[in-house]
């Protein structure tokens, strides 16, 4: 956004322009962006033809547009751009959106390197505007609830922290996450594994070693769908994280183990199916609310009792944005370093992987 955009009003919301509209763009990004005061989805970038169709039943208020370079051609007619496409456009269509001069979200990862991240990162800065990543995970209600455990002290000094995204699809699914090419970024390490790490450094802070198990096991599967990562942060906690499309039982979500007590988290949050099912959080029905049997557990084998989760609040990162862009200096809800950060430990999972060894950050 320039220094010469005027604040919203509720005649003046600040207009998004969405590039993407499959699922991230459609069952994220739009609805979320849609229902925050202070935003309009103003433009979405889709060719496709039935995208665009979707387009005008679910948001006919919003113009499509054929292309990024086509969207990107008057920056005056927008305030934020919102990169919800394939892994390997992330960091050219965010580095274009900046050079335009406009403020810039970028679905995770940030890049395919660390190096391209951070390279964003000081084009923001150079040039102050607003850069974030939608790491939507930090709003899951489990995340909320074990944040609130761990920050409270409820705990104790915690020394591990397990987290899983496991999913059962043995045969691969059609798409680009599925491609060998590495300027893909496809697979589940990049996928998940960014949400996995992203967690895991928000609430125990920078790593100095990681060792990590990263496969193929699927039939005719050619990127890696099975992961396993152990994260030694500075703080001392280890973090042991797995990722995989090949897993028929699913673990627990979350275990937290500290000195004090413990906090077991199964079943996953409810967001994102309510998202991909249609509902939107427009305050007409209560939002992000977990069911009693997903409670999670907090205690000692001796005496436990069941959790309450904290409702998820996906709807709090948008809300971060607009704050953001109406006060300038304003942090927005992710700082981008914090991606730079991610994608270096992941970086250093597949250098782990490739030898066998465990890799020291730093």
């Amino acid at each position: 956004m320039s220094a010469s955009t005027p604040s919203p009003s509720p005649d003046r919301p600040f207009r998004v322009g969405l590039i993407g509209y499959g699922l991230a763009g459609s069952a994220f990004h739009a609805p979320l962006i849609a229902t925050t005061p202070g935003l309009r989805l103003d433009a979405v970038v889709t060719a496709n033809p039935e995208r665009r169709e979707q387009l005008r039943r679910e948001h006919p208020g919003a113009r499509a547009v054929d292309t990024p370079e086509q969207l990107l051609a008057d920056p005056d007619a927008l305030d934020l751009v919102v990169v919800a496409s394939p892994n390997r456009t992330h960091a050219p269509l965010a580095r274009a959106a900046l050079r335009a001069g406009l403020a810039t979200v970028v679905d995770k990862p940030l890049a395919g390197t660390a190096a391209e991240a951070l390279e964003l990162c000081q084009l923001a800065e150079a040039q102050s505007i607003l850069l974030s990543v939608f790491q939507n995970r930090r709003w899951d209600g489990d995340f909320l609830t074990a944040a609130r455990l761990v920050r409270g002290g409820a705990l104790g000094r915690v020394h591990r922290f397990e987290s899983r995204f496991e999913r059962f699809r043995p045969k691969p699914k059609p798409g680009w996450r599925e491609l060998a090419d590495p300027a893909e970024v496809g697979g589940t390490l990049y996928d998940l594994g960014s949400h996995l790490v992203d967690q895991a450094l928000t609430l125990f802070g920078p790593v100095e070693t990681v060792y990590a198990e990263v496969d193929v096991r699927r039939d005719g599967a050619v990127v890696d769908d099975d992961a396993f990562l152990a994260l030694t942060h500075a703080s001392g906690t280890r973090s042991h994280l797995w990722t995989s499309a090949i897993t028929p039982l699913i673990g627990p979500r979350l275990r937290v183990l500290g000195d004090a007590a413990g906090y077991v988290k199964p079943g996953m949050d409810p967001q994102e199916a309510e998202l991909r099912a249609g509902h939107r959080p427009d305050g007409a029905r209560p939002w992000g609310a977990d069911q009693p049997s997903q409670y999670g557990t907090l205690g000692t084998d001796e005496s436990s009792i069941a959790l309450p989760t904290e409702p998820g609040d996906y709807p709090a990162f948008y809300a971060g944005i607009a704050a953001a862009l109406a006060s300038p200096g304003t942090p927005p809800p992710v700082d981008p370093r914090d991606a730079v950060a991610t994608l270096a430990v992941l970086e250093a999972a597949r250098a782990s992987a490739a030898t066998g060894t465990a890799v020291r950050l730093g």
